[in-house]
């Protein structure tokens, strides 16, 4: 009598039952609201931005912007530290790549050499620095502009994420593409607009002190901007313009919450919640600075300048010429974060979802097809156990359909490719085991010898030929992008699935079979 212990028919079983009840959820309508899934533990596969429609931006981080950017802050800590170690200087200033200043004529003692070099060497390896004399410039090098354009892209990558996808629940692709690009795929999106409004946004929120030593009308008519000020423009057209301090009091990056609301007169408003360092520096500022206006100023415009009235902590309110859509859209642009620079569009493409519509169908023949020629050659060929072999396949599938659905995997068209071709792999396993059991049977062996034989003789070729070609899809997995991704998912899955089914749920059948009829003779 052949041997299949109970516990591996438990698990058998429960395996089975499992990728059942997660595949199931496929069976139904996407569109359909009336809950008849609420009971099953899965959701339907993802489709992919080919099947279902979607957009396709191709992005570009503006690096040189976050260099001026990065230039202006190494001027305003390098004038900083020079004063604080009363070192005279003159003529520094930031530019598009570089920051240039020089020392005072009576500023050239060893004392004084010896800091500004220490100065210099606090900036780190990424900067180069060229003294000329009393002057020099500090500027990136190669190194240090591939680690800023590195970590740039790779935070944009973060905060576009957590701005398209809060919930976790979209999968949208966001790849990296060269040096300064990135790729976003959104399947199923109807509002391109909008999406490109959330990626647009740099979103770079900070807390600036106004300048009361004049007005932005008289340093307008003047020409002329207070030292460590700057002139500003109002978020609302036609609004005032204001001189406000360089320095950020408090930066967006502290905050940690906001929200939409309304204010006291029942407009629009975006509430916010600062962390602990955020509402400390916020009530010490606003603590030394009551009476005196607070811009709140939104990339580079100033959304508006309240005085302060008392001491505030941790919370407050951005308040504007906003609807309730716009401080929605603020509301999750702020929590996710500003972008480290600002994007550029370079590519955008839209892909209808009845081109989409096409492509399943298309899959659903190839598929099908398939199926029917497998089922058709097996049974032909093995009669019965090409049967078994058969009914192995279908659970095949459905262990495919549930295991996507439980890891909420993205289907594209070169998935479907990948499980077409998993199906014709499939009985692979089988084909070597019967072969083996034939050979097995021409040898004299009885039936459930040879059942045995064929199953354990069969076992290293199979796991051989099935191991090199999950190797070649994790590679594909590990170095392909985007589609290619999709195939090596649904390969890999396929290949784990398929030996399961050809070596425990096609044996299951036969030893069940063989034991029920004790067959004396098998034609296989």
């Amino acid at each position: 009598m052949l041997q299949f212990e109970t516990w591996k028919k438990a698990i058998v079983l429960l395996l089975v039952a499992t990728g059942m009840l997660y595949a199931a959820p496929n069976l139904f309508s996407r569109g359909d609201d009336s809950g008849g899934t609420a009971f099953m533990p899965g959701q339907a596969i993802n489709l992919g931005l080919d099947l279902q429609g979607g957009s396709h931006l191709l992005l570009q981080a503006d690096l040189s912007a976050v260099v001026a950017e990065r230039m202006v802050s190494v001027s305003e800590n390098m004038r900083l530290t020079l004063r604080a170690e009363k070192i005279r200087f003159r003529s520094l200033k930031a530019n598009a790549d570089s920051v240039g200043f020089a020392l005072r004529s009576n500023e050239t003692d060893d004392v004084a050499n010896a800091q500004i070099d220490g100065i210099l060497a606090d900036l780190g390896r990424d900067f180069d620095v060229v003294r000329t004399g009393q002057a020099f410039t500090i500027r990136f090098n190669e190194a240090g502009l591939q680690n800023l354009a590195n970590q740039t892209v790779e935070q944009a990558i973060e905060i576009i994420r957590r701005r398209l996808d809060p919930d976790g629940t979209k999968e949208p692709v966001i790849q990296r593409q060269g040096k300064d690009r990135i790729l976003v795929q959104l399947p199923g999106v109807d509002d391109p607009e909008r999406i490109k409004r959330l990626i647009g946004r740099t979103a770079r929120l900070t807390f600036q002190l106004v300048d009361m030593r004049t007005t932005a009308q008289e340093a307008r008519n003047s020409g002329r901007v207070p030292p460590g000020s700057v002139l500003l423009e109002s978020a609302e057209e036609g609004g005032q313009e204001y001189i406000v301090e360089k320095r950020v009091m408090v930066s967006g990056e502290l905050l940690e919450n906001a929200s939409a609301g309304f204010d006291q007169n029942s407009r629009p408003a975006v509430n916010f919640q600062l962390n602990a360092e955020g509402a400390r520096r916020f009530g010490r500022v606003t603590g030394e600075n009551i009476g005196r206006p607070f811009a709140i100023v939104l990339d580079g415009k100033v959304v508006s300048a309240p005085v302060i009235q008392s001491q505030i902590f941790g919370s407050g309110q951005i308040t504007g010429n906003f609807d309730v859509a716009e401080t929605n859209e603020l509301a999750l642009i702020l929590r996710a974060g500003a972008l480290p620079a600002p994007l550029i569009i370079l590519e955008e493409r839209s892909v209808g979802p009845g081109l989409g519509a096409d492509s399943i169908a298309a899959g659903q023949i190839a598929a099908m097809v398939g199926l029917a020629l497998v089922i058709i050659y097996m049974v032909l060929s093995y009669g019965l156990f090409g049967v078994f072999a058969d009914i192995a396949l279908m659970v095949n599938i459905v262990l495919i359909l549930g295991a996507l659905s439980a890891l909420q995997a993205t289907l594209t068209l070169p998935g479907i490719a990948g499980i077409v071709l998993t199906m014709g792999m499939a009985v692979d396993a089988n084909v070597l085991v019967f072969e083996r059991i034939r050979e097995e049977l021409r040898g004299g062996r009885r039936v459930a010898q040879a059942i045995e034989a064929g199953y354990s003789r069969a076992l290293s070729t199979i796991i051989d030929s099935n191991l090199t070609t999950l190797f070649a899809a994790l590679f594909l997995f590990v170095f392909g992008s985007g589609p290619i991704k999709g195939f090596a998912v649904t390969l890999s899955l396929g290949i784990a699935t398929s030996m399961f089914t050809a070596l425990m749920v096609t044996r299951l059948l036969i030893v069940v079979w063989v034991n029920a009829k004790r067959p004396k003779k098998l034609e296989l």
